[in-house]
């Protein structure tokens, strides 16, 4: 398969393809808010309402697991280090790993029992562990976020139990996600266990409650959530092959649809999506004109190849266009920037790619340059001005 190609010369003109191709095969979700994420080229699949502000529920604790795996990564804590438990942690309700105010959890122990148990408690505990309170370490959470590009997530609490204006977007649940696989590999392992309990005190409460860990489906992470108000919600993560899956989902209606539902998305991301090497690396994609160079045009490549994901019922239908602005100034050299190769994948959206020189080009001797503004003085004077 080969894209059609269409080079522009300038960038601020807009051309608009007719194509007369079917799209991808849609997905309805039943969830109220979705977004699906390849991670191996940073592809959206799916946007559903994703930058809803809305509550995470139990998913808010990725946020907790976050800054626990930054302080370990910056040396303030190791797995060793032994959090006191207080009152109101060893008070919390909800989903816990049952910890007692006589207790001194390590930082391992805490995040076994924050990513298996969803312990409540642990949460609190790591909160007052690292920022003395519960609301200081809430703010440095939202503070954090920022930081990370996750633009609607207000934080109220360390666990995500219901609390006014405590909200995250599907979006800023999914880079949250990707950070926590990409940036912490050795910790992000962990995710895919499937029971832990502490001290042995509740073997009820000791199993993962992701649904889709037990399915063979290639299922690694994340974080269940449920409140009354947020529905059945899910961050989850599956690599098959060489690609990788995020999504998250919420506002399910059960355990049971949401678990349907999060297998159902894994099954279309991995079956109706194909990656594909659209372009190689060094392959002329256009030509382009090179003013006052010993030679009249150049070809534009790119650096390295392209490949991206291409709906499985639509891989003939992709074009592409190369905008420039041109003609490009001699002299030039190979591998400088020349240019943008888009690429229109029919359901997905636009893939940018930079283009480079192909070869150098020298600048033109006196005479060719006599010639080049011969040439354009002609054209300015003679010729009249261009039809508008």
């Amino acid at each position: 398969m080969r894209p059609q190609f269409l080079a522009l010369i300038r960038p601020a003109l807009v051309l608009i393809l007719s194509l007369a191709a079917p799209m991808a095969q849609a997905f309805e979700t039943r969830a109220t808010a979705a977004w699906v994420y390849d991670v191996t080229t940073q592809t959206v699949l799916m946007d559903k309402n994703a930058d809803e502000a809305l509550p995470p529920a139990s998913m808010s604790k990725l946020m907790t697991i976050n800054m626990l795996f930054e302080a370990l990564r910056d040396g303030r804590v190791s797995m060793d280090t032994a959090f006191p438990v207080s009152a109101r942690a060893a008070a919390m309700g909800g989903s816990t790993m049952f910890l007692q105010e006589s207790d001194r959890p390590t930082v391992s122990d805490l995040i076994h029992g924050m990513i298996v148990n969803s312990g409540n408690d642990a949460c609190v505990v790591v909160a007052e562990g690292l920022a003395g309170t519960e609301e200081a370490f809430a703010d440095q959470m939202t503070q954090r976020a920022r930081a990370l590009g996750m633009q609607s997530s207000v934080f109220r609490n360390s666990s995500g139990w219901p609390a006014a204006g405590h909200v995250m977007s599907m979006r800023d649940l999914g880079i949250l996600s990707r950070r926590l696989i990409v940036d912490f590999p050795e910790l992000y392992t962990i995710f895919a266990e499937t029971t832990f309990d502490y001290k042995n005190r509740a073997p009820a409460n000791a199993n993962n409650r992701n649904p889709l860990l037990a399915l063979g489906v290639g299922a690694d992470g994340l974080k269940t959530g449920h409140t009354a108000e947020a529905g059945y919600g899910l961050a989850g993560s599956a690599a098959q092959g060489n690609r990788r899956v995020i999504f998250v989902i919420t506002g399910l209606t059960s355990e049971r649809e949401r678990a349907e539902e999060a297998e159902r998305i894994v099954s279309w991301a991995f079956r109706q999506f194909a990656q594909k090497t659209l372009v190689t690396a060094g392959q002329r994609v256009a030509s382009v004109p090179v003013w006052m160079g010993a030679a009249d045009t150049v070809g534009l490549v790119p650096a390295a190849d392209v490949r991206l994901l291409v709906p499985a019922l639509v891989q003939e239908s992709t074009t592409a266009e190369v905008v420039y602005t041109g003609p490009l100034n001699a002299p030039l050299t190979a591998g400088t920037p020349g240019g943008e190769l888009i690429i229109h994948i029919p359901g997905l959206p636009d893939a940018r790619v930079p283009l480079v020189v192909e070869t150098d080009v020298a600048r033109g001797g006196f005479g060719k340059r006599l010639l080049t503004a011969a040439g354009a003085l002609r054209a300015r004077y003679l010729d009249g001005p261009p039809a508008s």
